[in-house]
């Protein structure tokens, strides 16, 4: 009864309160590890050095906060209390869906300007010359993607390995956020901070896409995954983003701009191009299988030993 409770618990304090609006130690943790960057990466170093700088970066930046996670949920009659925090500053389902649902609100005011602003605070690439079937799919797609980065991935990595095992991947998934681009700058260093997310969102990412294709239309779903995921530059955004297209029945990939350079991206999903009612389709999708995996893991925690 105790990952059920404290799941519950803290998926309902993300969709009451949110994010926190001010000191949100995800905020401090980007801080302190651009401070990190900045003294440890040297852009003129070789690239093996540049790859353990960049271990070791990660090594001093989460371990500490780990252990500190792991003392906390240990506390006397604190713990659980502690775990539930833990949990839902890891968590991010209802910031993920305000800024989807600013984005629906500037299109369908048709305000793409607006849509542009909004639609960049949820992808790292270049939104000023978008159009709205642009704005559209890249909003689409970080939804779907990061439905898994922001709620299943944590949810399973606590009832995997508690407190600890979720604020370990919430600050691996930080890092990777920050260094995991193949520039000049990051393509070494943030190379293990990369390939560690790949390995701790393995499993979850595959889980992600059978949520998604159990809400939606499952045979295309299924059959996006399998014809197209592998396609995918990442090896767990492609099932999670074929998945949900195929579920949405919408098309997404395509040419994206990166840091002023076009990246060809291979098609995912099958039917027409994403409008804004398909990013609220994708948001029900994440909310739909949230209620899922809390059912389940109630479920695990009564299933017999």
């Amino acid at each position: 009864m105790h990952a059920e409770l404290v799941t519950v618990m803290a998926v309902l304090l993300d969709r009451l309160l949110g994010e926190p609006r001010r000191a949100h130690p995800l905020v401090g943790f980007g801080r302190l590890a651009q401070a990190v960057e900045k003294r440890m990466n040297r852009a003129a170093s070789r690239p093996m050095t540049q790859r353990f700088s960049g271990v070791v970066a990660a090594m001093v930046l989460v371990p500490p906060f780990v252990a500190l996670a792991s003392m906390a949920a240990q506390l006397p009659k604190l713990g659980t209390a502690c775990e539930v925090v833990l949990l839902y500053l890891a968590l991010g389902g209802r910031s993920l869906a305000e800024h989807a649902r600013r984005v629906v609100e500037a299109l369908r005011a048709n305000d793409l300007p607006l849509a542009r602003v909004h639609v960049g605070f949820l992808v790292s690439r270049d939104t000023q010359t978008m159009q709205r079937d642009d704005v559209a799919r890249a909003a689409v797609e970080s939804v779907l993607e990061n439905g898994n980065d922001a709620c299943f991935a944590a949810l399973f990595w606590f009832v995997v390995a508690g407190a600890p095992g979720a604020v370990f991947y919430r600050l691996t998934n930080t890092l990777d956020a920050m260094w995991g681009y193949r520039t000049p700058r990051y393509l070494h260093f943030g190379w293990s901070a990369a390939r560690l997310d790949d390995v701790l969102n393995f499993i979850p990412a595959r889980l992600t896409a059978l949520t998604y294709a159990l809400f939606g239309r499952f045979t295309r779903a299924g059959h996006c995954w399998r014809e197209q995921a592998h396609v995918w530059d990442s090896p767990n955004a492609g099932p999670v983003m074929a998945a949900g297209a195929g579920a949405l029945g919408v098309r997404l990939g395509g040419p994206a701009s990166y840091h002023g350079a076009i990246e060809q991206r291979p098609p995912l999903g099958e039917g027409l191009a994403p409008e804004a009612r398909d990013i609220e389709r994708a948001l029900v999708l994440v909310n739909r299988g949230t209620w899922l995996w809390l059912a389940a893991i109630a479920a695990g925690a009564w299933w017999p030993a």
